[in-house]
């Protein structure tokens, strides 16, 4: 498949050859969905903590006394139903991290990749270079490219100018192509993608020949 480069301006300047196998990817929602709450999940830090009422301190006496009193019979003041008392069945630190596996994680950040290419939410740039951070600048190349809503910046390789003069930017990420995720890719509505980073999406993600090719 064919898309139009732009330079910074905002201008068509070529159109460059991608992929099928890695930029028309048929969706697959289910996948989808399944990698987006794996990749939540795996951002939990898992340390909530309650204490039941074996964990409380105190309550190793009665109240008061069990009749004549008046009063409901009580055994601890650590019961669930005293004030400062354990808790039922409330939480306790866990580790919520879950795997996916190789080849699905690849198929759904191709699935969510391609989803941007056929809603016209990707726009592929020459190059994005910057010596000195300057969020302005950054700013305008951003409206030049007719970029207005939330915005993922993927570059090739790390650039301190490139990610300086975006993190003042509200809602613009910038990621390189090897860290891209699902997550990422569905958070934000527009994908700006230098060439570079687009050629490396293709090395790390398109399938190899015994991959692509069904098995005898």
């Amino acid at each position: 498949m064919q898309l139009p480069v732009r330079n910074v301006q905002g201008e068509v300047v070529e159109q460059v050859e991608l992929r099928d196998e890695v930029f028309a990817v048929p969706m697959n929602r289910a996948l989808l969905h399944q990698a987006m709450v794996i990749c939540q999940a795996n951002q939990r830090q898992g340390t909530h903590s309650t204490k039941t009422r074996g964990q409380v301190s105190g309550g190793g006496r009665k109240p008061w006394a069990q009749k004549h009193t008046g009063r409901a019979r009580q055994g601890t003041i650590r019961a669930p139903q005293w004030r400062k008392g354990g808790i039922v069945f409330g939480p306790h630190p866990r580790d919520y991290r879950q795997r996916l596996p190789r080849r699905m994680r690849r198929l759904a950040i191709l699935c969510a990749l391609s989803e941007k290419v056929r809603g016209e939410r990707l726009v592929l740039v020459q190059a994005l270079e910057m010596e000195q951070p300057k969020t302005k600048e950054m700013a305008r190349t951003l409206r030049d490219l007719g970029v207005e809503t939330s915005t993922l910046v993927v570059v090739e390789r790390p650039n301190p100018g490139v990610s300086r003069s975006v993190r003042n930017l509200e809602r613009v990420k910038t990621l390189t192509a090897d860290v891209l995720n699902v997550l990422d890719l569905l958070r934000f509505d527009r994908v700006v993608m230098t060439v570079g980073a687009a050629r490396r999406a293709e090395a790390l993600w398109a399938p190899t020949p015994a991959e692509a090719s069904p098995a005898a």
